[in-house]
């Protein structure tokens, strides 16, 4: 199975570099034999650039940093599997004021209606984050402490 794993975000802006520390470390666990149907990659892109890189793919893994709404409960460093269903339901609002800005869920939607082959499988990994506008290489402590249980849950999603 051809396989996509992107890390998503900036990784100098403290937490928001959470996805991109575990596609390093997700990538420097694979086998041999496993490289040569996965492709792992670091994006700080959205919407269309981040489903043109899903194109061709049987399965995407997706790793992020995502704040939920104050008052939500969720400590920082929570770690939530989701599917392409699951992010629809968190942002149900689609709309979009131009094409530069749009969402990966109304990109995806646009794919499918233009026949372009994407991924049956699309796997989000989103760990809730404290801070993301300092710029710092390192993560908080809590979202430090995520990181190898995110590279683990990704590996056995492989």
């Amino acid at each position: 199975m051809k396989t996509l794993i992107v890390g998503l975000g900036n990784p100098i802006l403290t937490d928001d570099g959470v996805g991109v520390k575990v596609a390093y470390q997700v990538e420097a666990a694979l086998t041999e034999a496993q490289r040569e149907n996965i492709t792992v990659t670091e994006a700080s892109v959205g919407g269309l650039r981040l489903m043109e890189l899903m194109v061709g793919y049987d399965r995407v893994i997706i790793i992020d940093a995502i704040i939920h709404p104050n008052g939500s409960g969720h400590e920082p460093g929570t770690i939530f599997r989701m599917s392409k269903q699951d992010l629809k339901d968190i942002s149900p609002t689609q709309h979009s004021a131009s094409a530069h800005d749009t969402t990966l869920n109304t990109a995806l939607d646009m794919a499918d209606r233009m026949g372009l082959p994407l991924p049956q499988e699309v796997l989000i990994f989103a760990v809730e984050v404290e801070e993301i506008f300092v710029f710092s290489d390192d993560p908080t402590p809590a979202v430090a402490a995520a990181i190898p249980k995110v590279t683990a849950m990704v590996l056995e999603a492989i």
